[in-house]
Parts: C-alpha cells; structure tokens; sequence
C-alpha cells in the first residue's frame, strides 16, 4: 500500500473524509494542504527531500481568496504535476461529473482515478486507492462512460462552450455576440454556423435542440 499520502481540498470536512479512509487503510505519512500552490510546494519538496509523495488526491475546484494562487484550480495543478512528474499517482475527488472534463483528465493528462463526491464518495475512494495501488485505473460508476467510445468525438472546450450556450436557448446570432464580448476565437456568425453544423453531423442530431438532449444525455453539458 502506499506509504505517504498528500490531500489537498479547500473544505477541512472532506480532508478529515479522505483522511479517516487512508488511516483505515493504515497508511502512516499522511498531509493536507488547503490550497493547490501548497500542494506543488510539498510536492517538489518531497522530491528534494528523497522522501517523495506516492499518491495526491485533490479536488478540483478551489474558493478563490485573497492569496493569488499560480495554480487556481486543481485541474491546472494536476496537469503540471503529471508533466514534471508522471509517476506520481493522482486520483481527483470532485462533485464534478461531466463526462468531458472526466474523459480530458483521464485520457489528455493521464490523471490515474477519478471519484466522485456524493453518499458512497467515500467507499468509492477506498476502493479507487486500492486499485491505483496495484496499477488499476479508477473511475466512479456515474462517470464511467467518459470512456466509452460512443464520447470518443473530436471535440474541444470550445465546442463545449457552443452546446452549453444553445442550451440557455441563445440564437447563432446570440453566441456569436457572446463570444466575441468575451475574446473568444472564433467568434464569427460563420464560424459559429460552421462549427455547430459539424457537431450535428457528429452527433447525428437532426437540430439544435437534439444535439442539446444528446449532449447532455452523454454528459457533456
């Protein structure tokens, strides 16, 4: 079993959550940090002190404050961590549960597990610490279809943008306006059109309205 753990949520009540699980699993060097900067530090630490972290488990989103942080987001931290040190182990513990985001985690920046927080987030936890441990990845039941090949669709943030924008009823005209007053390229009536026709026959929608119900069915939006 792992021998030194670090956890990093901004909520001191999930921390003492995770921390009950790994003492269960009689794991002894065990850390917390409650911001993600903190956790990179102990991290880099760890490493310098030849008494490297095994496994990080870290929430996903953070409460901004008045500390500027380099890494505002557990996301942003994961994918820097798993670039300067890719053995590390990294399982993300998050009540976020969209299938895109899970699949660019897992699959784009090689995040090992993904748990979601709810009832059983805990159990789930457990078993995904285990798992990891002997080189078994780790997703939760409800997400689980990240990886499936049925979202295995060349689509970006940006198209995920677009579907989220339809989807609050804006007209081409609408997100286009949208995203030109938010500096997002390209932001042209043309290339909205353009971009949203491609999804349609991506997803074998036969409207808007359906490419909406077929994106959020799958978790996307």
């Amino acid at each position: 079993m792992f021998k030194k753990v670090l956890i990093s949520d901004d909520l001191g009540s999930i921390n003492q959550g995770i921390l009950a699980v790994l003492k269960n699993l009689e794991i002894k060097l065990i850390d917390q940090v409650q911001y993600c900067d903190a956790a990179y530090l102990k991290i880099k630490k760890g490493i310098l002190d030849a008494s490297p972290f095994q496994l990080f488990i870290t929430d996903l989103s953070f409460v901004e404050d008045h500390k500027k942080q380099k890494f505002p987001s557990g996301e942003s931290l994961v994918i820097a961590l798993k670039k300067e040190h890719p053995t590390l182990k990294i399982i993300i513990y998050s009540v976020e549960d969209r299938l895109q985001k899970v699949r660019t985690l897992i699959q784009k920046h090689n995040a090992d597990g993904y748990v979601c927080k709810g009832r059983k987030g805990l159990i789930e936890l457990e078993k995904a610490i285990d798992d990891i441990y002997n080189n078994k990845p780790y997703l939760s039941d409800q997400v689980k279809e990240a990886l499936s090949p049925k979202v295995d669709l060349e689509i970006d943030d940006y198209d995920i943008e677009l579907m989220n924008l339809l989807s609050t009823g804006l007209s081409q005209d609408e997100i286009s306006l949208h995203l030109k007053n938010k500096n997002i390229s390209p932001c042209s009536l043309s290339s909205v059109e353009k971009r949203l026709n491609k999804l349609r026959v991506q997803f074998e929608a036969n409207n808007a309205i359906h490419l909406v119900t077929i994106a959020k069915d799958l978790g996307l939006i």
